[in-house]
């Protein structure tokens, strides 16, 4: 800047201020879009609030615990675990039919039943539908009491 006993020159004082302007514009850019990822975060976060876990194992020829219960219309986590030697399926074809299920690609193709490998460990994220009891069996095993049931309250 040029300095005339004080006095700064036009130039340098428009200069000053085409930089002070652009610098609040960032500032200004900067905060709304700050503020637009916070209310993105928010609702985000409303549209998938925290899911309750419930387990289920599968041992050979039953489920533990053979009787899960869920609430109406809270979002739950499915943890399952397979620790028998074969593979077990979780059938329950009306139960997930009437479900809400956020990653059905954990389902078979029909979304009856979830396959499970000895050994394998699977999540599914679903929220219940419709109030009722429901059917659950190993459809290879249910032969041999591997069954059970579900209760949505």
């Amino acid at each position: 800047m040029l300095f005339v006993r004080g006095v700064v020159s036009a130039a340098a004082f428009g200069a000053r201020t085409a930089n002070m302007q652009r610098g609040s514009a960032a500032m200004i850019r900067s905060v709304a879009t700050l503020g637009l990822l916070a209310m993105l975060g928010l609702l985000l976060g409303a549209a998938a609030p925290e899911a309750i876990t419930l387990d289920l194992f599968m041992i050979d020829y039953k489920f533990v615990p053979d009787h899960l219960t869920f609430q109406y219309d809270v979002r739950y986590r499915l943890h399952l675990e397979n620790h028998g030697k074969e593979t077990h399926e979780v059938t329950a074809p009306m139960f997930f039919a009437t479900a809400k299920i956020d990653n059905p690609d954990a389902l078979n193709r029909e979304r009856s039943e979830i396959v499970m490998q000895p050994g394998e460990i699977k999540d599914v994220f679903l929220t219940p539908g419709k109030p009722g009891t429901y059917d659950l069996r190993c459809a290879d095993h249910d032969w041999n009491g591997m069954v059970g049931g579900i209760t949505v309250e």
